[in-house]
C-alpha cells in the first residue's frame, strides 16, 4: 500500500503543476465573501449550504437613498457590524454595515449559491430604481438590540447598543503630560 503511494506522489503529482494558479487578492469588483462547510468526505445537510456577505459600501448602489432602501429592504439580513461568522478583521472600517443571506433549500451547492446572488443582485436592482426612495421611512433596528441583549454583555446600557467605548473616547486632556525637557 505503501509503495503505491510512493509511486502515486512520484508519477502523478508532477502533472498538478499544470493546473497550478497564482493567488490574486479579491479586489473591490469582488467584494463577496462565500462561506461553505465541508466535512471531509463525510454525509452531512449542512454541506450545500452556502453564505453570502458582503459589505454595503462595496455593493453598486447609488448614493445615500439607495444605501438606505437596501438596508430597509434587507431587513434582518443587515446588521452594523458584521457577522462574527464572516471572517471579516474588526479593524476593518465597517462603513454602511453588512449584509448576509445563505441559502440551503436546493438539493446542489451551485444552486444554494446562484439563489443567494441572484437575491442579492435582485435587492441592488431594486434599492437603485429611483421610482420610489423609502426617505421617510426610519431604519428598523430591533434586531440588532434584541441581538446585544442577548449577549448579556451590559451593552444595551447606557447608550452602548452601537457604540461600546474604547481607549480612543478616552479624554486626551485626562492623559499624564510628557515631562519638558529642560534646555538652558
Amino acid at each position: 500500500m505503501l509503495l503505491q503511494y510512493m509511486r502515486l506522489i512520484e508519477h502523478e503529482m508532477p502533472k498538478l503543476v499544470a493546473f497550478r494558479k497564482p493567488f490574486n487578492p479579491p479586489t473591490l469588483e469582488t467584494p463577496l465573501i462565500v462561506r461553505s462547510m465541508h466535512y471531509q468526505g463525510e454525509y452531512h445537510p449542512a454541506t450545500v449550504k452556502r453564505v453570502i456577505v458582503v459589505p454595503v459600501n462595496s455593493l453598486p448602489l447609488k448614493g445615500e437613498k439607495a444605501i438606505h432602501k437596501f438596508k430597509l429592504l434587507a431587513g434582518s439580513r443587515w446588521t452594523p457590524d458584521p457577522p462574527k461568522d464572516a471572517g471579516i478583521s474588526g479593524l476593518d472600517d465597517w462603513g454602511s454595515g453588512y449584509f448576509k443571506i445563505s441559502c440551503e433549500d436546493f438539493p446542489k451547492p451551485a444552486q444554494n449559491l446562484k439563489w443567494a446572488s441572484d437575491k442579492l443582485d435582485k435587492l441592488v436592482a431594486i434599492a437603485n430604481n429611483p421610482s420610489d426612495t423609502f426617505e421617510d421611512l426610519p431604519l428598523d433596528l430591533r434586531h440588532v438590540v434584541s441581538k446585544i441583549r442577548k449577549g448579556k454583555k451590559g451593552d444595551h446600557l447606557g447608550g452602548r447598543a452601537f457604540h461600546r467605548p474604547s481607549i480612543l473616547d478616552f479624554p486626551k486632556e485626562w492623559l499624564p503630560q510628557p515631562p519638558q525637557s529642560a534646555t538652558p
